[in-house]
């Protein structure tokens, strides 16, 4: 669906995925993945938001957020 990468003044970055789905598989954090891989510990954290119902994080650290939780 979508990708978003934010970028601090020191380089650091998040990163961020959005499905239109309510699990998360390893097929759909693979880009999260690679980055991760490729900039190490300049990445501080990585999600999907989904449309699932629970927030949670997956064993290799990436985030599991649903949309419905960002809204005010």
């Amino acid at each position: 669906m979508g990708d978003e990468i934010v970028e601090r003044g020191d380089g650091r970055i998040v990163a961020i995925e959005v499905k239109l789905s309510t699990t998360v598989r390893d097929r759909d954090v693979r880009h999260l993945s690679w980055l991760a891989e490729r900039v190490g510990d300049d990445l501080l954290d990585a999600a999907v938001i989904t449309t699932g119902k629970e927030a949670y994080r997956r064993r290799d650290g990436i985030a599991v957020i649903p949309a419905a939780l960002l809204t005010a």
